[in-house]
């Protein structure tokens, strides 16, 4: 019997970024990682790959993290597709005291722990 992976889109300007979460994800062996480094091609991305929840970097040139989920959202097939916000702009203290929130959505501070990744995708996902 096989199980059907996660599919994780992460969306950050720095390929060591998302480098780094797609290796500590497909180490579980429980989801499959797409990286997308360009703000501007997020949306076609996500659109292609139909991921099941989506990391998404807030500070990047261009197009911030706030303009590319508003365009998420937008997008018939990634409406209701999680997205959580990555940044170094608040600290784990901040995103700790709002539950995992800030501003009404769900972020997670930079640098980001292996542990808390993963507790956020259950959070979001089950399981």
């Amino acid at each position: 019997m096989t199980i059907d992976k996660k599919r994780i889109l992460v969306v950050d300007d720095q390929p060591q970024n998302t480098r780094l979460l797609k290796l500590y994800l497909e180490q579980t062996n429980d989801y499959v990682v797409k990286e997308e480094n360009n703000a501007h091609a997020a949306l076609s991305s996500a659109e292609e790959f139909n991921p099941h929840l989506i990391f998404l970097d807030v500070m990047m040139p261009g197009v911030d993290g706030g303009e590319v989920a508003a365009r998420f959202r937008a997008s018939p097939k990634l409406k209701t597709v999680p997205t959580v916000f990555l940044t170094a702009a608040v600290t784990k203290a901040e995103v700790q005291a709002g539950g995992g929130m800030v501003g009404g959505a769900p972020f997670l501070a930079k640098p980001v722990v292996l542990s808390e990744v993963l507790a956020c995708l259950k959070q979001h996902l089950g399981g």
